[in-house]
């Protein structure tokens, strides 16, 4: 029996598809083809608002938007989470969204016991420039908070991660290489 896999496709523009769409794509029709289970949600079709206080975070209640995004969550053992690399980070929509989805007594409980054990993560991140430039002169700064300061945070490990650089100068070969390569993650659920 396959995993439970949820897609969660960053792309804060929902005027048009994406590499970041493509990427989705591709492995969610790895998923299937590998008989996992799959459910695939697009940020940038969700409406909620941005939190903004502790109070609201800790007390507040979730929106209905995402009520079903947590329901998606806490059903899912694995976590494939694709999105550009904006200002160095990931776009605004999607941290608010995480703060939206990971509040206490959901992704962590007691102050701060995590929840979401037991579930594995893929990050897949998009860029303009070369991703060995993004490791090696940045450190993957932004990369290495989402793993630790929120995925770790709330109990998800092992996180794999995939940097897609260059992407303006991406050539359809490449680009197929590409989406090759996350239909194959998405095959084999990592």
């Amino acid at each position: 029996m396959g995993k439970h896999i949820l897609i969660l496709q960053g792309h804060p523009d929902p005027s048009a598809r994406h590499l970041c769409h493509a990427l989705a794509d591709a492995y969610a029709a790895g998923a299937i083809a590998g008989g996992h289970a799959l459910r695939l949600r697009d940020i940038a079709e969700l409406d909620f608002p941005l939190l903004r206080s502790e109070q609201d975070w800790e007390h507040g209640s979730v929106p209905p938007s995402l009520a079903a995004v947590q329901h998606d969550l806490a059903w899912a053992e694995h976590l494939v989470v694709i999105y550009p690399l904006w200002l160095g980070d990931m776009p605004a929509l999607l941290k608010g969204f995480l703060e939206q989805v990971a509040r206490p007594g959901f992704a962590f409980r007691d102050g701060r016991a995590p929840a979401l054990g037991g579930r594995s993560a893929h990050l897949v991140v998009t860029m303009g420039m070369p991703a060995f430039i993004y490791r090696w002169w940045y450190g993957a700064h932004s990369l290495l908070s989402f793993k630790r300061n929120i995925l770790h945070f709330v109990g998800i490990r092992p996180v794999r991660a995939t940097l897609i650089g260059g992407v303006g100068q991406l050539s359809p070969e490449r680009a197929q290489r590409w989406l090759d390569k996350l239909e194959a993650c998405g095959q084999q659920a990592r």
